[in-house]
């Protein structure tokens, strides 16, 4: 059970991150194979970390897309209980952010923004966003928007699924299918395990982002890794064998002392 808002350590103020949240003290069930799953669009990549982290400490698992094609990005297409956007984009702008992750999927969408307008905040709800939070807000209102939205759906859809992109997530000339289960590369099928399925899934949902080996395993394995466990490396020994040894361009890579991440560089 995640705590009540009376049960929370802290009170925080968000204007554009989180502070005095340690990763020591993240409750572990945040990467419950059961939780829920939350799509954090960031543009600017100014709450990735520490932002996350806030919302993982109360068993939420959140996946990040930054970057000017965050909201293309296939992933926003993928089975998340809530889409989060950080808007930092004035007028027309922040409007056809809305309006295209709308487009996308008809999970509940919650908007943060720095802009105290009534009327964009109108224009927004018209196009398709669930609900508003202005900043400066206390994380106190932030986990119970968050629950609210995420625990009750359906009264914040608004487009029928069948109009919905298919869940395919894409990087280069990599594809993965959630729904077939199914991965290629050039059209050609990689033959993964369930387990290596599972691991490039979590990779390409977040990918640009270094992901640690403990979290890792937390998200496919559900456990925590022991300091002289090799399971997280072996499983990525195996999956490169088959995402990147056949082919040029290498999309799996090392970050020394931190963990791997899915990307395409240019040169690799």
């Amino acid at each position: 059970m995640r705590p009540s808002a009376s049960q929370l350590p802290f009170e925080t103020t968000l204007s554009g991150s989180f502070h005095g949240i340690s990763r020591s003290r993240a409750v572990q069930r945040g990467d419950d194979i059961d939780a829920e799953r939350i799509l954090l669009i960031d543009h600017r990549s100014s709450l990735d970390e520490s932002f996350s982290e806030g919302l993982e400490q109360h068993g939420f698992l959140v996946d990040i897309a930054s970057g000017d094609d965050a909201i293309t990005n296939s992933a926003v297409a993928g089975d998340y209980a809530l889409i989060l956007l950080n808007s930092m984009r004035p007028g027309l702008a922040g409007l056809n952010a809305v309006q295209s992750v709308r487009r996308r999927t008809d999970a509940p969408l919650l908007v943060l923004t720095d802009r105290d307008s009534v009327a964009a905040r109108m224009a927004g709800l018209e196009l398709g966003a669930s609900d508003y939070l202005v900043k400066p807000f206390s994380l106190f209102e932030l986990l119970a928007r968050v629950k609210v939205l995420a625990r009750h759906p359906n009264t914040h859809r608004h487009i029928n699924i069948s109009l919905h992109p298919q869940p395919v997530l894409q990087l280069a000339d990599l594809e993965l299918n959630e729904r077939t289960a199914k991965c290629s590369r050039d059209g050609i099928e990689l033959g993964l395990t369930k387990r290596e399925f599972a691991l490039l899934l979590v990779l390409l949902r977040n990918q640009g982002r270094v992901m640690s080996r403990q979290k890792l395993a937390r998200r496919v394995w559900n456990m925590d890794l022991d300091e002289t466990s090799n399971a997280v490396d072996v499983a990525i020994l195996r999956l490169r064998s088959k995402l990147d040894a056949p082919f040029e361009a290498k999309l799996l890579h090392t970050v020394r002392s931190q963990g791997y991440v899915l990307e395409q560089r240019s040169g690799s």
